[in-house]
């Protein structure tokens, strides 16, 4: 009788745990259509029709990084807890309701006379407010999926919840631009729409957690005493390891000149090119395809040759892609637009695939393991500086400096790029 009591509580255990992943995914997926709403190209898009300005439209890509900084703060907040369900709901639910006071300002605006430069101030508000609180509750989530997760089952339940996730955003994408796009002439009222939507979809995902195991931080308490206590001495061990140094100088590098010029290249094609936002989500959302399809094709790749050789010649090929954006003022290539952009974009998401691959299996391979956590929280730290950072000094560049515009800045984006490579040559990986 022992033994079938304990098979039905294994039995029970098993089920709770398979009913908590599938929560997860789902959560996963509406989660998707709130932040593709509230950030990326329909917000860049909403932001360019109230007349917002390059440096401005910069910052709504820079704050989110910026708050990232804040993780750590959020962990140790979140392990003195007793509830991983419940902190959670007290950083994610007022994140994703605070932009109902944006959807307030729209229909406000369209009954009440136009405050196009106040909804600019106002967006930017939240961006930083509702990212500051999302990466207050961010490690707490990880830690929380991480405990719930099998071992054995880790690779293949997040790959798949990755797809899920990213087939949301394939499909919702587009379906949001088209309704910005035609709803009774108001791009801007269409995205108050749309806005509506992605709200209610944030907070039911926040409600598929009711359906998953609650963790008890407290439980682990011993093990945190014990990582406080060696605080110092593990964020200092990092700084005394040369080949880490190395790519510590080359993730700052990179995160830097990437984003001086990655999130200007939307504004470009609807300011520039004059591409309907359909039709920029739509090869947003190709470049993510193109981003799934090729990772089983780099994974491969990289245990053959390595992720270090991989992040070195397909860095390269990426240094140079904003160089691509100055030839569609040739008049070849504007008889050719589409097909230029579609074939860009798929370049694009096929490569970036294995700058993702690769940086984070570098990371795991050349960092001691009694560091790993501490290595990667200061990668994120410097990550989201850098990235920051970078397009900032690509806002105000684009629109004060002397560098003919957004030209200038992807053309100074390669050079950067190719720079940072560089210290990625003294990089070696076990």
């Amino acid at each position: 009788m022992i033994i079938t009591a304990y098979a039905e509580e294994r039995g029970k255990l098993r089920t709770s745990v398979r009913n908590s992943l599938r929560a997860s995914s789902v959560d996963g997926s509406l989660s998707t259509i709130f932040s593709n709403i509230t950030g990326g190209v329909l917000l860049s898009n909403f932001l360019i029709d109230l007349g917002a300005s390059p440096f401005e439209i910069g910052m709504v890509a820079s704050l989110p990084m910026l708050a990232n900084l804040l993780q750590p703060l959020g962990a140790l907040l979140s392990n003195r807890s007793r509830s991983r369900h419940d902190y959670g709901i007290w950083t994610f639910l007022p994140a994703r309701l605070l932009w109902l006071v944006l959807l307030a300002g729209i229909i406000l605006r369209g009954s009440s006379g136009d405050f196009s430069r106040e909804l600019v101030y106002l967006t930017l508000t939240l961006v930083i407010t509702s990212n500051v609180l999302g990466a207050m509750g961010s490690a707490s989530w990880m830690s929380w999926l991480a405990a719930l997760v099998p071992a054995k089952l880790r690779g293949r339940y997040y790959s798949v919840r990755s797809i899920v996730s990213n087939v949301t955003g394939l499909v919702c994408l587009p379906i949001a631009s088209f309704v910005i796009a035609n709803w009774r002439g108001d791009s801007i009222a269409g995205y108050g729409l749309v806005l509506g939507l992605g709200i209610s979809a944030g907070v039911a995902s926040l409600t598929c957690q009711h359906l998953m195991i609650d963790i008890n931080p407290q439980d682990y308490q011993d093990a945190q005493e014990d990582d406080q206590i060696n605080l110092f001495d593990n964020l200092i061990a990092p700084f005394q390891d040369r080949n880490l140094i190395f790519f510590l100088i080359y993730i700052a590098i990179w995160g830097f000149a990437v984003n001086l010029s990655t999130p200007f290249f939307n504004l470009y094609m609807l300011e520039n090119l004059d591409v309907d936002i359909t039709w920029v989500t739509l090869l947003s959302s190709l470049s993510s395809g193109a981003n799934m399809l090729m990772l089983l094709v780099w994974g491969r790749l990289s245990d053959r040759i390595g992720n270090r050789a991989l992040l070195i010649f397909v860095g390269i090929a990426i240094a140079i892609t904003p160089l691509f954006w100055l030839l569609t003022g040739l008049s070849q290539v504007q008889e050719q637009l589409w097909l230029y952009l579609i074939v860009f974009h798929l370049f694009l998401g096929g490569t970036w695939a294995a700058i993702d691959l690769g940086s984070n299996n570098i990371q795991i391979g050349i960092a001691p393991i009694k560091h790993h956590a501490t290595f990667f929280a200061i990668v994120s730290a410097i990550a989201g500086f850098s990235s920051a950072l970078g397009t900032t000094v690509g806002g105000t560049l684009a629109q004060y400096a002397h560098y003919d515009g957004l030209f200038g800045v992807f053309f100074l984006s390669s050079i950067f790029r190719l720079v940072a490579i560089i210290p990625l040559l003294s990089v070696h990986e076990t």
